[in-house]
Order: structure tokens, then sequence, then C-alpha cells
């Protein structure tokens, strides 16, 4: 991924040291370079931008105010020989604030973290719906949402899905480990169930389809809380 970036300075050396540090850096491209705040607003009008490095004392405007006026900006390394603004910097969610003058190493962590974040931003991690469970001497893929309840026997674990079951070799307890919170509850030191196929509770029973399973007196009171939520 190739972070394009705009250098906004009003003196010229600072911006070639810029320009120069950034053209070691494989990820970076320099689209443009700007004096002030209003050849900035041209630029980000007129095409993308993943990254600015923003001076603060400009003519006409400020970075800050620049920064405070427009909306839904790129992300911002801030470039200043005045450390009193690092405050408000930081307030405008800027990713990084730059001393003048600028040593290399110090620019370098700060355009590697801007790569993590821009990276996670355009690349968010997907949702894992699914695990792997190792039965009858092969990996098979299990849908959270196919099943409807684990039971567990000493080392053993049998997964229960509305016309089928698979059992594994695993503790009940490594299985609840790899079980999202929000959906899955463990209600008995031997059962744990899919919310989300609750039909009923009757006393200390649940009934999740043909099935009905005990609430143990050790889970009841955090089971209970968690079932009874939606109740209107």
């Amino acid at each position: 991924m190739t972070l394009k970036c705009v250098v906004t300075d009003d003196e010229p050396i600072a911006r070639e040291g810029l320009m120069s540090y950034i053209g070691k850096v494989d990820f970076l491209e320099v689209v443009a370079e700007c004096e002030d705040a209003l050849q900035l607003n041209e630029v980000l009008k007129s095409q993308p931008v993943d990254l600015l490095f923003l001076d603060i004392e400009m003519p006409y405007m400020s970075g800050i105010d620049f920064l405070s006026d427009f909306s839904n900006p790129p992300k911002v390394i801030m470039t200043t020989a005045y450390e009193q603004y690092a405050i408000k910097g930081y307030d405008l969610d800027v990713i990084d604030y730059l001393l003048k003058p600028i040593p290399f190493e110090r620019f370098l962590k700060a355009v590697n973290k801007a790569y993590d974040v821009i990276s996670s931003q355009k690349n968010p991690a997907k949702e894992i719906n699914y695990f792997y469970v190792r039965t009858n001497q092969k990996l098979e893929k299990v849908f959270f949402n196919d099943i409807l309840f684990i039971e567990g026997v000493e080392n053993y674990v049998t997964i229960q899905m509305e016309t089928s079951k698979i059992m594994t070799h695993v503790t009940i307890k490594t299985i609840l480990e790899k079980m999202p919170d929000n959906i899955f509850l463990q209600i008995h030191k031997s059962f744990i169930i899919n919310l989300e196929k609750v039909s009923f509770v009757e006393g200390n029973m649940i009934g999740i389809g043909k099935y009905k399973l005990p609430i143990s007196r050790t889970f009841r009171k955090k089971v209970l809380p968690v079932i009874l939520q939606n109740r209107l």
C-alpha cells in the first residue's frame, strides 16, 4: 500500500527536508507540496490524499485553524518548531507531532505509525464466523450460527447442530475460549448454548429446538440475567 502525501510548509527548506525524507521511504509518495493552507485547500479538493505533513505557523491560516475548519481531512502528521501546540494537535486527532529540526529516525517512527493506522482503516479485519475442529482424521469447518449447543464429557465435546453433530477431542473449557461471548454462554459444567437458538426457559431448563438442557446452580446467577435481558 502506498500513502499519497502532501507536504505543507511556508519554508522552502523545511519542505525540501521532508521531501528528501519521504523519498527514502518506499510506501510514501508525494502528490503535492504547498506553501500555505490556501494551496492545501485546493489540492485536497482536487485529488485523494492519505497523509498530510502540516506546518502550524503559516501565513493566512495556521495549520491548527485549517484542521479545525476542514471537514474530514486526511490523516495528519504535524511539523512545527513550537512545542506548545502539541496538546491542541492531539485534540484534533493528529497521528503524530514532529518538532523541527526533525531527525530521520523520528520521522520514520511517525510514518510507520501512520501506515499502520491508515492500513487498518482501509483493510478492516474481517469478522470470523467459523472455526475448525478435528474429527475423523480431518479438519471440519463449523459455522457459529449452525451450532445449537455444545456438550462436554471429560476430554471430548459434541457440537450439536440442527441435523448433525460432531465429536472432537477437546475440553469444553478450551472450546469455550474460541466462542464469541456475545453469542455463546456456558450454563452447566457440561453445556454451552447458542443464545440465539434458545426457544424457552422453564425453571432450571433451557429449550433449544427439541432439546432441554439444565442450568446448574453454579451458573444460574450468571445465566438468567443474560437470558432475560430482552424480556418484555
